[in-house]
């Protein structure tokens, strides 16, 4: 059904001018530190990994990020590329602080396997403010495509340039929350001078297959693994997870690269979108990250094993 209520921002179908996204901005408050919590872990791990700074934000007063991805110590070009990202969408805290957890505990694992590069913070403003969108109210999961509107995005789409072709597989890190609901996408809606359409929050983890190219024995794989870790979402009554048909347990599909979407950025043979739900009764943080890690993990030893 269409809602009736109004985004606190903007003239109710009529989309945002500059005027709406500097108020709009104007609100985004710093919660948490980005320096703190992602770029000091990736300096401890500056010990096993090559950290490369492949680009940097600059936002007015806010400041400037760096980004920064991980690359083996030893790169061995007769072998194929994986990526890992984390935190396209900033607000997702289990994306980032999984994508870290992995790089940490596992990415080593895969040598003499697999070139792995982990990108684990995508949008930093975001991850400050805990929010969706960019500070120019761009949704970077929307915008991987030439030429790219959000700066996060067009940098990731540089760091893998030189490497399209060599990828086997990719799994970007998200999050589902309640507040996509409550927030994120009455903002949209208001954004875009279109009504809000009231939807529902899956309760667990699901996946989004590419459906230009679905790979389901790669993706049940990945159920299987994190399905030990936390629980999976289970249809709403209509067969569908965020209004898309289930096209088996825990997993619907998108068109990654007509969408603009992180998954389809490398054009890996095996690509995915994890979904985990953090605001679940059934689900702590850890088990948040964990579940991240289980998808990561399952994603490349399919590869290694298929690719």
């Amino acid at each position: 059904m269409t809602s009736s209520s109004s985004y606190p921002i903007g003239t109710p179908g009529t989309p945002w001018t500059s005027a709406e996204v500097r108020e709009w901005r104007s609100r985004q408050e710093k919660q948490r530190d980005y320096g703190d919590a992602v770029v000091s872990m990736v300096e401890r791990l500056r010990q096993d990994f090559d950290v490369v700074e492949y680009g940097s934000l600059e936002y007015g007063d806010e400041g400037r990020f760096p980004l920064y991805a991980l690359k083996p110590r030893v790169w061995d070009e007769a072998l194929p590329c994986a990526l890992v990202t984390g935190g396209v969408h900033g607000y997702e805290t289990s994306g980032v602080h999984g994508a870290l957890q992995f790089a940490e505990r596992h990415a080593r694992d895969y040598a003499g396997k697999l070139n792995v590069i982990v990108a684990p913070c995508v949008s930093p403003w975001a991850y400050e403010r805990i929010n969706r969108w960019n500070a120019e109210a761009i949704d970077p999961n929307r915008s991987f495509r030439e030429p790219s509107p959000a700066g996060e995005s067009a940098a990731l789409m540089q760091l893998v340039a030189p490497l399209k072709g060599r990828f086997v597989v990719h799994i970007d890190l998200h999050e589902t929350t309640d507040t996509d609901e409550s927030e994120f996408r009455p903002a949209l809606a208001a954004r875009d001078g279109k009504p809000f359409v009231a939807g529902t929050i899956p309760d667990g983890f699901y996946l989004v297959d590419d459906a230009d190219n679905p790979q389901p024995a790669f993706q049940q794989a990945i159920i299987d693994a994190v399905a030990r870790v936390t629980h999976i979402a289970p249809a709403d009554p209509d067969g569908t997870i965020i209004g898309s048909p289930v096209v088996s347990p825990g997993v619907i599909r998108y068109a990654f690269v007509p969408l603009g979407l992180c998954a389809g950025v490398t054009g890996a043979r095996f690509a995915t979108t994890t979904e985990v739900y953090p605001d679940s009764p059934k689900a702590t943080p850890e088990q948040c990250n964990a579940a991240q890690v289980a998808a990561a993990r399952a994603a490349l030893d399919f590869a290694v094993e298929n690719g």
